[in-house]
């Protein structure tokens, strides 16, 4: 005995007519008729008269009727359960670059939880190519990533635009720079520099802007939040998107700032990513909503992280690697010898 089994003769018995229920049921009257042959073969009951006006319910089909609307309700009722199962318990996987953690992405999480209290969200911090990866293969539902001006967006995943920003230079408050409204490319040589690992958008950036040139002495640590805790502890300064600054604990509390550069106008985007094929799941898709509606509050809320630059920076001749390729590092980014390696 099947469900749709007596999901057909409830059908039949309620039109009156095996062609019409048929037609409701999106199946050939043969195959309809066949199936409620064989039910009533394996109860050894004929549930409905047949003839050549129609159908109705036998009298054994009537004695039996309400157990079949009984089990039909059960059904319609475990299906709904498991329906809002599926909506509300489940895990959301994000794979996320750090520079956005404390203005967007906690806030965001926060606000999710409140219709979702139920579903899990693992948050894993992951480099750009391990994000455009983990999203194409579904190991991630959503992929927070930077891109900065020239980049391509891959073409196979759905891209929504989050944040509008410039890298800035992020500095102690109490900082002599900190003194000035700008920033020069020619301060960063002169001072302890906290760069992004390969592998980071910012690490990119930083290639390009200093032409190879190596700081007076540079630590490589392995994200934003790292950055700026080291910040913070007096070992050097960083650059990073300037979002990922403003609204920050570090920086609400007066114990970071950051300033503009002086000689660059490079802009830096933080966007949302999922997959283009197959069907999100609805968590997934309320918290991309979510996304959305809390990156515009906080545009409103802090315009001056959102000024997008007047032009982009001009490629310097051997600048690598190519904008294709967001994310990825070329042979001109390797490491120099006497710096200081630092781990999250």
């Amino acid at each position: 005995m099947r469900i749709e089994q007596l999901e057909y003769v409830a059908t039949v018995a309620r039109l009156g007519s095996f062609r019409r229920a048929a037609t409701e049921l999106h199946i050939s009257q043969p195959a309809l008729s066949g199936s409620v042959r064989s039910l009533e073969r394996e109860l050894g009951v004929d549930l409905l008269d047949r003839g050549r006006h129609g159908a109705r319910m036998s009298d054994s089909g009537r004695e039996l009727f309400p157990y079949i609307l009984t089990l039909l309700d059960s059904f319609d009722r475990l299906r709904h359960a498991a329906g809002e199962q599926h909506r509300s318990v489940r895990l959301v996987r994000l794979g996320t670059v750090s520079a956005a953690t404390a203005p967007l992405l906690a806030p965001t999480i926060q606000q999710f939880r409140q219709s979702h209290p139920l579903t899990q969200v693992e948050v894993i911090g992951a480099q750009q190519a391990e994000i455009h990866r983990g999203v194409l293969e579904g190991s991630f539902d959503l992929g927070l990533v930077n891109y900065l001006d020239g980049d391509d967006m891959p073409p196979e995943l759905e891209t929504t635009p989050l944040l509008r920003g410039r890298p800035v230079v992020v500095l102690r408050a109490d900082s002599p720079l900190a003194r000035h409204t700008t920033v020069r490319t020619a301060d960063l040589l002169a001072e302890p520099l906290i760069v992004m690992r390969s592998g980071y958008v910012m690490h990119r950036y930083l290639h390009r802007l200093l032409q190879g040139q190596p700081p007076a002495f540079s630590y490589s640590t392995d994200g934003a939040e790292m950055g700026k805790l080291m910040v913070a502890e007096g070992l050097g300064l960083t650059v990073l998107p300037d979002f990922s600054v403003i609204g920050d604990p570090l920086e609400q509390h007066g114990v970071i700032t950051w300033r503009p550069l002086a000689d660059d106008h490079t802009g830096v985007d933080l966007v949302i990513q999922r997959a283009r094929s197959g069907s999100p799941p609805l968590a997934a898709r309320d918290l991309h909503g979510i996304f959305v509606a809390r990156a515009r509050a906080y545009t409103a809320a802090h315009p001056a992280a959102v000024a997008r630059p007047a032009a982009p920076v001009p490629r310097a001749a051997g600048d690598d690697p190519p904008a294709s390729r967001p994310g990825g590092e070329g042979p001109g980014s390797r490491r120099r010898r006497g710096k200081a390696r630092v781990r999250s």
